[in-house]
């Protein structure tokens, strides 16, 4: 990839990939490094990767980076404080997006992951399995899981508000 090309990668998928990093971790600070250290990654390899390539090889790095930052925070962070930080107010939410957004949050890291690739993004499956390193079956797997899990988590929801 030329540098005339690294430069039209970076316009054409820096809000994309963006907004994919920040949908999973919800840190601005840390979805820009994220990105950064992709974009980083990407132009170390400019030579090796043709510009057809590089969306699909930006967002898996930029998967990747975001897996391993994830891990390691698990690792230093203690198991009461995840717990507390994983707790649920039904009664905090004002609008629909931050119901589904906290839906979201509620998903497994995979799950949440491929939907919103599907369906934010609008992946196919082919492509969501390349970034995800996952085969197109697994992602089907994985999206319908998710979608049932957030339709259930809005029902609870539903009910909650119905009993006020």
């Amino acid at each position: 990839m030329t540098r005339k090309e690294y430069n039209a990668c970076v316009d054409e998928h820096a809000d994309k990939l963006y907004r994919f990093i920040l949908k999973n971790i919800r840190d601005t600070d840390k979805a820009h490094d994220i990105v950064q250290d992709a974009y980083t990654k990407v132009w170390q390899k400019s030579e090796s990767i043709s510009f057809e390539k590089s969306k699909s090889y930006l967002f898996t790095t930029a998967y990747n980076t975001m897996i391993d930052m994830i891990r390691k925070e698990e690792r230093m962070t203690r198991l009461e404080e995840h717990h507390q930080k994983n707790e649920v107010s039904f009664n905090t939410f004002s609008d629909l997006k931050e119901v589904l957004d906290e839906a979201l949050q509620q998903l497994p890291e995979i799950q949440r992951t491929v939907v919103l690739l599907r369906d934010y993004e609008g992946y196919s499956y082919a492509e969501i399995g390349n970034i995800t390193n996952l085969n197109e079956a697994q992602v089907k797997v994985y999206i319908f899981r998710a979608r049932l899990a957030l339709k259930q988590y809005i029902q609870r929801l539903d009910y909650v508000l119905e009993d006020r």
